[in-house]
């Protein structure tokens, strides 16, 4: 199998693949939070690089790719009340992420496809890559794979609630990357007296810390039901959904350079 993962590759073997037409760097994003007493603080991150490295394996004799290694900061601040996380600001996230386009640009890659597997991470990529792909002319998507296909998710697993956080699908996924990061054990604790205020949510929007969101032990689900098998299906439903993405060609065209002096003139 082709090698895809940045981390594993030399320069000059990277720079063969910039050197390609279409060059696409696929960049995971997660997160360093708390995520009950049965899964590691490292699982948005670990999952994003999983499903990243799973669907460039898919597309790499055609697509010349490469995946990043996984972003583990992102915008946790909800979950700090819990222990073991590690949260930046959207000022910093955006920094970073602009250090990485420009090196990106500079190295010869065309187009850079954001893998994230972190709910808080989602309204300010959202801002940051609208602005990047305008200012560096680069076509940049973002996506969460966790929200898509959610039908097919459905059958995937038991509980009728869909993904949360720590719950069957997330443990699912870390019992088939990395079985020995998951304490089975904790299961039942993980479950004890939940209560979630806000199910469903409400229309309005407003900042809220899993203190009150998912208090007692900061998961939102039922893990118990998890196993190896679901997360593999899983993680294949991710991967076939973001090479749908890496595929499609109206994704990839050059951004609209808005801002280029008389621009707002083209249609008189």
């Amino acid at each position: 199998m082709r090698e895809v993962e940045w981390a594993r590759m030399t320069a000059p073997e990277l720079r063969a693949i910039a050197m390609k037409e279409n060059a696409l760097a696929i960049l995971p994003i997660g997160s360093l939070e708390q995520h009950g007493p049965h899964l590691p603080v490292i699982t948005d991150t670990a999952s994003a690089l999983a499903a990243a490295v799973r669907a460039a394996q898919l597309v790499a004799e055609e697509v010349p790719v490469a995946v990043l290694p996984g972003l583990w900061l992102g915008l946790s601040e909800h979950h700090l009340p819990f222990g073991g996380t590690i949260s930046i600001d959207y000022e910093t996230l955006n920094k970073i992420l602009v250090c990485i386009v420009r090196s990106l640009k500079a190295l010869g890659f065309d187009r850079l496809l954001i893998v994230n597997g972190h709910g808080g991470n989602v309204e300010p990529l959202a801002v940051s890559v609208r602005e990047l792909s305008v200012e560096y002319g680069l076509p940049i998507v973002s996506c969460l794979p966790w929200g898509s296909a959610r039908e097919e998710m459905e059958k995937i697993f038991d509980v009728d609630q869909g993904c949360q956080h720590a719950c069957e699908g997330e443990t699912s996924v870390m019992l088939a990357i990395a079985p020995q990061t998951v304490r089975a054990d904790q299961f039942d604790m993980a479950c004890v007296d939940q209560t979630h205020p806000l199910s469903p949510p409400l229309a309005g929007t407003r900042f809220f810390s899993f203190a009150k969101l998912a208090p007692i032990t900061g998961t939102f689900g039922d893990p118990r039901t998890a196993t190896a098998e679901k997360g593999e299906r899983f993680l294949d439903l991710q991967a076939a959904e973001l090479v749908k993405l890496i595929q499609h060609e109206f994704l990839w065209t050059t951004p609209d350079p808005v801002w280029r002096p008389r621009r707002g003139l083209q249609y008189t």
